[in-house]
């Protein structure tokens, strides 16, 4: 720690107590409480119970579970393909001139700075008429979900970009490698660490999409959020908290994955 002293160092600690537990940890532990119970009418939940959890990994909450994995995982993979081929546009741009990597940054991060059920809205829009005609299926939600991440993939990616040493591809470049295998063989090996990065972070992001969803999601794919929104909605608080509860697990178990997938790559 950067405080040296015993005193500063629980100071430090004891502040982070105070601000980690209310904010943070809290919160989810009373989730974690309600979904093992029926009842909450006093200070303390009662009624200790997993049906909850029976329930949660069973029928329509299965089903959207499964629905929110393959969202995630295409929207990721879609997310990270073309935020990484815009960072890499991006940076030849820059050589050029800043001017056409500031317009493509910009496009790029559009859907940050407007709100998600935005987005939503001009998804539906847009493709809910020929002569591309999304709306009432799966591809339209994943086609939004790409669109809201992208824009963290294209920041990650070309923050990694600008820290990569230029003397690796002037190597190759020297030993007459063509820019196709300098692109593959060194700068995307190189870049592996950021990108499984990336890719955690966008499959986070879109496992825990509500807003937009909403807006777009057909009968027959409901993702879990909306599983979870509309359990709550009904009043069923106990049952929603453990679907809750699977989905932070299920997202986290992912992103321990990709976390030893990126530890890996940094050892390369």
């Amino acid at each position: 720690m950067l405080v040296h002293s015993k005193s500063g160092r629980w100071a430090a600690w004891g502040l982070f107590g105070l601000l980690f537990l209310p904010l943070f940890a809290l919160p989810l532990l009373v989730v974690v409480a309600a979904s093992f119970s029926t009842h909450w009418s006093g200070a303390f939940p009662s009624g200790p119970t997993t049906g909850n959890y029976a329930a949660a990994v069973r029928g329509e909450s299965l089903q959207a579970l499964t629905t929110s994995l393959v969202t995630a995982v295409a929207a990721s993979l879609l997310a990270l393909a073309v935020g990484t081929w815009a960072a890499l546009a991006a940076a030849a741009l820059g050589k050029r001139g800043k001017r056409g990597k500031r317009i493509l940054d910009t496009l790029f991060m559009l859907p940050v700075a407007v709100p998600s059920v935005v987005v939503g809205l001009a998804v539906l829009v847009a493709f809910s008429r020929p002569p591309v005609l999304l709306n009432g299926t799966s591809s339209i939600v994943i086609l939004a979900h790409t669109i809201l991440v992208t824009a963290f993939a294209h920041q990650s990616v070309s923050a990694a970009i600008v820290r990569l040493d230029p003397a690796y591809e002037q190597a190759a470049a020297s030993l007459g490698a063509r820019p196709a295998y300098v692109l593959w063989r060194v700068r995307l090996p190189l870049l592996l660490p950021s990108l499984s990065a990336a890719a955690g972070l966008c499959f986070a992001l879109s496992m825990g999409e509500l807003s937009a969803t909403m807006m777009l999601y057909p009968p027959d794919w409901m993702p879990l959020p909306v599983r979870i929104f509309t359990a709550t909605d009904r009043g069923s608080l106990f049952g929603g908290s453990a679907v809750a509860v699977v989905l932070m697990a299920m997202t986290l178990l992912v992103l321990l994955a990709v976390s030893r997938v990126r530890t890996r790559a940094s050892y390369r």
